[in-house]
């Protein structure tokens, strides 16, 4: 079983501040094969009836562990979760516990307890850069084609059944057991028309007649793909300027080997990997500062800036994602650093093995390779 040591050290970090940890992620993300890797850890499977009757009681459930450390894989099947995580965080606080989940914790009706200053949470996102190296299969196209979710990335072949597999498993066991929607073609369709548009500007009203629902309808499926991490809402930076985007945000599919998919590409031609760099970029970033707080800028004249970072009201940072440095042009951030002077610029391209900084019209700009920018946003 492969150690994903950038992961259990964030959980060891976690587990320093709070003794219980929230561990959430989509569907065979590898939130199970992760937390069996830890250390000294007892695991339960709350899908099993005779564990959920364990902790029927949850006083004597806790009473009752050898254990300093547990799991509680797939804790929204119990009856009141919320109940024995509490407990466990106000009176066990020697009993380190992860619980996991394909939600955020507050998306299910279970949770009447968000646990609010009792734990931490940590995304498990599909894999990144520090997990290349674990799964010794470091070949990043084989990355963006077959995706970050590991069962999938580790096959050889192209995994296209296992792809409808998983969209039924979704449909069936999150969406029905936390969410009970109806209308399983609209949302399905939803679902794949965002996968094969990830990345663009999104306008509801646009997939309310192919999805035969109602423009509201479309708004609460967004919020439940959002909610189970199946996509990511992008933003739009602005300081309400009459020239820029301020209201339409951008949708990302949460994985490359999906977006794939749905768009039907079995091979990645050079066209391709652009976007598919534009994604795993942001999967990157959302590992490392575990935050949905990234933007992007655009203005009415057709400029715009990939994603923009604007933490505590700091200047922002700019960042543009070119899967070769030489298909850069200066436009955009020109456009951008004429409304917003001050911040960092970065360019980040997969083949910049050493970084180097450029002026163009007197705005500097760092060219730099996925690692590097990492480093830089946690200094």
């Amino acid at each position: 079983m492969v150690k994903r040591e950038f992961w259990l050290n964030r959980i060891e970090a976690a587990w320093e501040r709070r003794s219980v940890l929230w561990l959430s992620g989509v569907r065979r993300v590898g939130k199970t094969c992760l937390c069996q890797t830890i250390p000294e850890i007892e695991y339960f499977d709350c899908e099993l009836p005779r564990v959920r009757r364990l902790m029927e009681d949850p006083q004597g459930f806790l009473d009752n562990i050898g254990s300093k450390r547990i799991v509680l894989d797939e804790i929204h099947r119990l009856q009141n979760p919320s109940e024995l995580l509490k407990i466990a965080a106000d009176h066990y606080p020697q009993i380190n516990i992860i619980a996991t989940g394909s939600s955020t914790l507050g998306a299910s009706t279970k949770f009447r307890d968000t646990l609010a200053g009792r734990k931490v949470e940590l995304w498990l996102t599909p894999i990144i850069i520090n997990d290349l190296i674990d799964f010794k299969q470091t070949n990043l196209q084989h990355r963006l084609l077959h995706g970050g979710l590991p069962p999938y990335f580790l096959e050889a072949e192209y995994p296209e059944k296992e792809y409808q597999e998983w969209i039924d498993a979704y449909w069936a066991k999150d969406i029905q057991e936390l969410f009970r929607l109806e209308r399983r073609y609209s949302f399905q369709k939803f679902t794949e028309l965002l996968m094969t548009q990830s990345g663009g500007v999104f306008e509801a009203s646009r997939f309310a007649a192919p999805c035969e629902v109602s423009r509201g309808t479309i708004t609460n499926y967004l919020s439940v793909l959002e909610a189970t991490y199946v996509i990511h809402i992008v933003r739009p930076f602005s300081s309400r300027r009459s020239t820029e985007i301020v209201a339409a945000p951008k949708v990302y599919g949460f994985d490359t080997g999906f977006v794939c998919y749905h768009k039907g590409w079995l091979q990645l031609r050079q066209d391709d990997f652009g976007v598919l760099w534009e994604h795993f970029v942001l999967n990157e970033i959302i590992a490392h500062t575990q935050t949905r707080d990234i933007q992007y800028w655009r203005d009415k004249r057709g400029h715009e800036i990939d994603f923009i970072l604007s933490h505590r009201r700091k200047v922002p940072i700019a960042i543009e994602c070119k899967w070769s440095e030489a298909g850069f042009s200066p436009r955009q951030l020109l456009a951008f650093r004429r409304q917003y002077p001050d911040g960092t610029n970065y360019v980040i391209a997969h083949d910049v093995d050493r970084p180097f900084e450029t002026e163009f019209n007197g705005i500097s700009v760092k060219f730099i390779n996925l690692e590097t920018l990492i480093a830089d946003l946690q200094r």
